[in-house]
């Protein structure tokens, strides 16, 4: 079974997305990271960046494929996850904590109606 904190909100693209206040942490899920298996490479966004929900705007490299990650909320990326490009394993040890992708500064309040609570991405998943 799957890692699926009940504190955080969920994409059906398997993203993560940790809300505090205007600050948006995105990651990719425990689930997405046992798929792919071993993760070699990281590609993250620009700081600065605005970003629509839904937009492609990182890459996770494994030794099975490359994925697009997917913000789950338009915001500005105010910081990347630097320690990921010489440890991108991080993603597969610890997806919740260091393996975060980047943050997000959002204007008002965040439209999470697109997201899943745990329960919701759990049956998504098939482990409900």
């Amino acid at each position: 079974m799957s890692n699926i904190p009940v504190t955080l909100k969920y994409s059906k693209s398997h993203e993560w997305a940790r809300i505090e206040g205007d600050t948006v942490t995105v990651g990719i899920t425990d689930h997405a990271q046992h798929e792919l298996t071993d993760i070699v490479f990281v590609e993250l966004p620009e700081t600065g960046r605005e970003l629509a929900a839904g937009d492609a705007c990182a890459v996770v490299e494994s030794v099975k494929s490359a994925s697009d990650i997917i913000t789950p909320l338009a915001g500005e990326v105010t910081e990347v996850n630097t320690a990921l490009a010489d440890a991108p394993e991080q993603v597969n040890d610890s997806p919740y904590e260091d393996g975060w992708f980047f943050k997000l500064k959002i204007a008002g309040e965040p439209d999470t109606r697109a997201m899943l609570d745990a329960a919701q991405y759990a049956a998504e998943i098939g482990e409900a």
